[in-house]
Order: C-alpha cells, then structure tokens, then sequence
C-alpha cells in the first residue's frame, strides 16, 4: 500500500472511531472498541479500493505512524484519542422525532418494506434525523439507495422503544413494517 493510500485509510479509520461512527454505521462500546470486522466491512462499503482490506492492513497504518493513534487487541480496534463525540452513543429510552429516516440498498428495501428493520448483526437499528444523513449512510450500500420514511412518533406510542443516539442519529432495537414508508424518488 502507498504512502498516500495508508494516509487516506488512517483518515478513514480516525474519522470512523473519533467522529463519526454513526455515518459508518458502528457503534462504539464505552471504552471506544468496536469489532475489527465490523470496521473492514464499513471501510469496504467506503471505496471500492479497499475491498480487499484486512486485519494486517491496518496494523500496517498502525505501525507505519508517528504517533500511535489506534489500538488492536482481541478482534477489536479503538482510537487513542482526538474524540470529539460527547462520549459513548447514549442507550437511554427516549421520545423520538415524529419522522426518522433509513437510507439502504434497493434490495434490502424490498426485505424492509416486509418484514421491518432489524439490527442486522448490530445492536440497534440506527435511523437519521434528516434525509441527507440517511442518504449519505444508504451510499455506503448502493450507488442509488433508497430512502425510507420512519413514523417514529407512531411507533413509539404503539410501544416501539427508541434510544436518543447523538444530534443525527436515533436507534431501535428494531421497527415493524407498518411504520416504514417508501419515499418517492
């Protein structure tokens, strides 16, 4: 791997584990450690270079730095420092927005509009305060992704519970299908 491709993934990964996390849809334990592979299949989603990344690439950028910036240990990985999230995504039961927002794959859509949102391997399902927070998530998945309207508020009151996340993102343990719309494109 160049020098300037170790740079843009070390970029990534700093963004992913110390900013942003919710836009590559992981979710930080309260100590900053999220799975090894749950970070490779969000930066493999992230470009098409990187789908062949592993394990030994990012111990490459690791080892390759000045600083030590990351921290491997028993599958999972964590930013030393420079986080400017207000602390762990908080878990506590709240009252959502009246609409939340679900950007995803056509494909998966289809399997939504069905059966509902799932966590899929996550902990929660994570859902967007605005539309160009779901758009940008459901990029990560296909090149035109589909939106999808939440009735979170209506959810909520027929006893779905919700969680207050951060400023963009709302999670759920999971959403039925009769609060899930399709957007028209």
């Amino acid at each position: 791997m160049s020098r300037t491709a170790r740079i843009r993934l070390s970029k990534t990964v700093a963004h992913a584990l110390r900013h942003a996390p919710h836009e590559y849809e992981l979710e930080l334990d309260d100590q900053g450690w999220v799975d090894i592979s749950a970070l490779l299949a969000a930066l493999r989603a992230e470009r098409a270079e990187w789908q062949e990344l592993t394990e030994i690439d990012l111990a490459a950028i690791m080892d390759a730095a000045d600083k030590q910036r990351f921290e491997m240990a028993r599958g999972r990985i964590r930013a030393l420092y420079g986080h400017s999230l207000p602390g762990k995504l908080a878990r506590s039961p709240a009252t959502p927005p009246e609409i939340l927002w679900h950007g995803t794959s056509p494909a998966a859509a289809t399997s939504i509009l069905a059966e509902g949102l799932a966590p899929m391997g996550r902990q929660y399902v994570h859902l967007s305060v605005d539309v160009a927070t779901a758009l940008d998530v459901g990029r990560r998945k296909a090149p035109a992704p589909v939106l999808l309207r939440v009735r979170a508020g209506a959810a909520y009151a027929a006893g779905v519970a919700f969680y207050a996340g951060n400023d963009r993102v709302w999670l759920a343990d999971r959403v039925p299908a009769a609060f899930i719309e399709p957007t028209p494109r």
